[in-house]
């Protein structure tokens, strides 16, 4: 089975120009960053491949505690990208994923292994990452705690 997906653009000149994107619900200005030289107007490649890239970790690592009945008080992630920019070429090559995953409260230690071999397995099984494969440097950084015990 297929998932079709599609996205319609708007550009409005040249390089330094603005656009738009739309695409189910995702609806956005879009240009150049100011860090790159262009007007810094809505989002960028840069932060949508990021974004990409952080959504798939954090569903694919929830679904894959949901289906380990590990149970999680919360889960946060901070994702970093490195572009590169030699002699005006411009190399998206890294994403670091640090998730901060709390567990519930009265789990053992067995669990919080598991959660943490969970969190590096996650970055490898969620289809961007495999899509990037060979081009970005995908890694994983998970902090692992467990909550108090309620009563």
């Amino acid at each position: 089975m297929n998932h079709i997906f599609r996205l319609q653009a708007d550009w409005n000149g040249g390089r330094n120009s603005t656009g738009t994107i739309e695409s189910g619900q995702l609806k956005t200005e879009i240009s150049i960053p100011e860090s790159m030289g262009g007007p810094g107007v809505g989002t960028n490649p840069d932060e949508m491949l990021l974004g990409a890239a952080a959504t798939c970790y954090i569903i694919t690592l929830a679904a894959m505690l949901e289906r380990s009945s590990i149970g999680v008080e919360s889960l946060t992630l901070d994702s970093e990208a490195v572009v590169d920019v030699t002699n005006n070429i411009f190399t998206y090559k890294s994403i670091t994923h640090r998730p901060l995953l709390v567990l519930t409260g009265g789990q053992d230690e067995e669990a919080r292994t598991k959660a943490e071999k969970l969190a590096y397995k996650a970055e490898s099984s969620c289809m961007i990452t495999r899509a990037l494969q060979g081009n970005v440097e995908v890694s994983a950084e998970p902090t692992i705690t467990v909550g108090e015990k309620t009563p």
